[in-house]
């Protein structure tokens, strides 16, 4: 019973000590020694009027894509939608080998949800296909997204365990078993 009041002194003395004030720290100087700013000269501003938006006949932006095949980057895809067996997402779990132009690498998808598409990745992947997290299936289109959800490639099924299709940059994509 002693040693627990001497115990319990001991740790209101350390606590009261840390409590009081010392001469020393009134003597520290909180605020920095600042000297203003000197104004600098600016050089000559030019002025001109913009040309007016609605009457350009140019624009610095495509148009805006009117279809699900819009994306497609070349006559390749063009043909492979028009041509696409169907797809059951179902049927595309698991492993995959993937060319992407003149590399190869692997693929996996899952059912397992991630926002709008379900989880997928890629492994020894180059370009594009490297940001790659999650896939859909719209129509008969394989739509392959990075992991913020943006469409990244489009694929369709030419074949029985083959899919065909771009990246975003119109790089060709395989996707074979």
């Amino acid at each position: 019973m002693r040693i627990h009041h001497v115990a319990g002194g001991l740790m209101m003395a350390l606590a009261l000590a840390g409590c009081q004030r010392t001469a020393s720290m009134d003597s520290v100087n909180t605020q920095p020694n600042l000297t203003p700013l000197q104004a600098q000269p600016v050089g000559a501003v030019a002025s001109s009027q913009l040309p007016d938006p609605t009457t350009s006949t140019t624009s610095q932006f495509p148009d805006k894509p009117t279809t699900d095949t819009a994306m497609a980057t070349g006559t390749g895809d063009t043909a492979a939608a028009a041509t696409a067996l169907d797809v059951k997402k179902e049927s595309m779990v698991g492993n995959w080998r993937v060319a992407n132009g003149p590399s190869s690498c692997d693929m996996f998808l899952t059912l397992t949800n991630l926002g709008s598409g379900s989880r997928g990745g890629t492994r020894g992947c180059a370009g594009e296909l490297t940001a790659m997290g999650s896939w859909e299936v719209a129509g008969k289109q394989v739509v392959l997204k990075d992991r913020d959800g943006n469409a990244i490639a489009r694929l369709y099924k030419t074949a029985d365990s083959r899919f065909d299709g771009s990246t975003n940059s119109g790089q060709p994509v395989s996707l074979s078993r």
